[in-house]
């Protein structure tokens, strides 16, 4: 008897694994792929649901539900961030894990996709309370992680303090330390210098690059939005500011700040420090989060969750340029609105790879326990950056694509051959 594989059953509409799977079928539908080879791809290879109970500071007792899903292997290990957030559910974390998969073959990155993560609100608990919880966590999945396996990295809601916990948690069951089971790691325990600003970093080189693909100078005449002033957020408005763009907006989960002058970013920073959040910088006037996204500027960076940029607001975007620094805040009906008015978007998959490409170059790092100076990690990640977008440009150039469409593509023909050379077992 033969049994079909059997897609996950399909996520509600508008969901970030409905997108992603409609931008598989896009890409697949443009490739001419077999079906079964677009139902394997669209189909994890393992997922891990585990039950983390916490023994709290003052005595009592909690339970949370933690995930790890691996997209894809036939590149390599599994490689994606581990994240703490109030809304992880199974299907998130799925559609995650898909677009790290693309990613990483966009890039050349000899990894598959996967991604991990805990519902909890990290605001809400102490510091030796995460430490127990991360620890129980890793314990839970230790079966299906390892520096040849499966590689955790940080995302929203952990950092290198959570990969120190889950570094030496794995260590101490496998008797000796494994400094390449996770990436995003402390410098003094085999972190790479440049990591943590290396999504940043990333996202501004291929903003500059798109910037000038539309005959937009790099100069203060030149205006930035920033939505999300965290992981990502907070550098790219940085670097864009130290390359000499005027960056008139940002916004953080609290609210956002505009200023037609442009915003002094150290200062802000140094806010941001202090108390928390953008919210009560007196060096710009109070905007509401979502209308950031509507501003007229040049350029526009989300940087914060999925899904921002929708069929309801996607016409009011004046922006000239978008260019994704979170996974996933574009939906499809926002994609073709935006093309119909002739904005470039640049795909999440290229756009924000450069924490990945690091990552990567920890990893190596790691296992040749040799590190590369700051300088050579930067050097490195700008070339693999720029060489990405002028790929996915000519691509989508001679294909007549838009640039998500050509870089996924790109990504799925990659991920599509390597599957057909090793063939399948038995």
């Amino acid at each position: 008897m033969t049994i079909a594989p059997i897609l996950a059953a399909p996520a509600p509409a508008g969901t970030p694994l409905d997108d992603a799977r409609a931008q598989l079928t896009e890409a697949a539908q443009f490739l001419g792929l077999s079906d079964g080879l677009h139902r394997l791809l669209a189909t994890p290879r393992r997922e891990v649901t585990v039950s983390i109970p916490l023994r709290r500071d003052d005595g009592s007792q909690d339970l949370f539900i933690g995930h790890r899903v691996q997209h894809n292997f036939s590149r390599g290990p599994a490689k994606g961030g581990i994240r703490y957030a109030p809304n992880v559910d199974l299907d998130e974390v799925r559609a995650l894990a898909m677009w790290m998969t693309w990613k990483c073959a966009l890039l050349d990155v000899p990894y598959g996709g996967a991604k991990g993560g805990v519902r909890i609100d990290p605001r809400n608990y102490s510091a030796n309370e995460l430490e127990r919880v991360t620890r129980r966590f890793t314990s839970e999945i230790l079966p299906v992680i390892g520096p040849e396996q499966d590689i955790p990295a940080p995302d929203i809601g952990t950092d290198e303090k959570t990969m120190a916990w889950m570094m030496d948690t794995y260590s101490v069951a496998r008797g000796h330390t494994v400094l390449g089971v996770v990436t995003g790691k402390p410098i003094a325990l085999g972190g790479s210098l440049g990591r943590a600003t290396s999504t940043s970093r990333g996202v501004v080189d291929v903003a500059l690059a798109a910037l000038a693909s539309r005959g937009l100078p790099i100069a203060s005449s030149t205006t930035a939005a920033v939505q999300g002033f965290g992981k990502v957020g907070r550098g790219a408005a940085r670097f864009l500011a130290d390359a000499g763009l005027t960056v008139t907006a940002v916004s953080d989960q609290y609210g956002g700040l505009v200023s037609t002058g442009g915003i002094d970013i150290p200062a802000l920073e140094r806010h941001v420090d202090l108390t928390g959040s953008v919210v009560g910088f007196e060096g710009a006037d109070p905007l509401d989060g979502a209308e950031l996204l509507e501003l007229d500027v040049d350029l526009l960076v989300p940087a914060a969750v999925e899904g921002v940029l929708t069929a309801e607001n996607a016409p009011c975007v004046q922006a000239k340029v978008v260019v994704e620094g979170a996974n996933g805040p574009t939906t499809p009906e926002a994609d073709s609105i935006m093309r119909e008015n002739d904005i470039l978007v640049v795909p999440d998959i290229l756009a924000n790879a450069g924490g990945v490409v690091v990552s990567y170059f920890e990893w190596v790092q790691a296992n040749q326990a040799y590190w590369w100076t700051e300088a050579e990690v930067e050097a490195r990640l700008k070339e693999r950056m720029i060489g990405a977008w002028e790929q996915v440009s000519r691509y989508a150039g001679s294909k007549g694509l838009t640039l998500r469409t050509a870089a996924t593509a790109l990504a799925v023909e990659r991920v599509a051959e390597a599957h057909t050379l090793r063939g399948l077992y038995p």
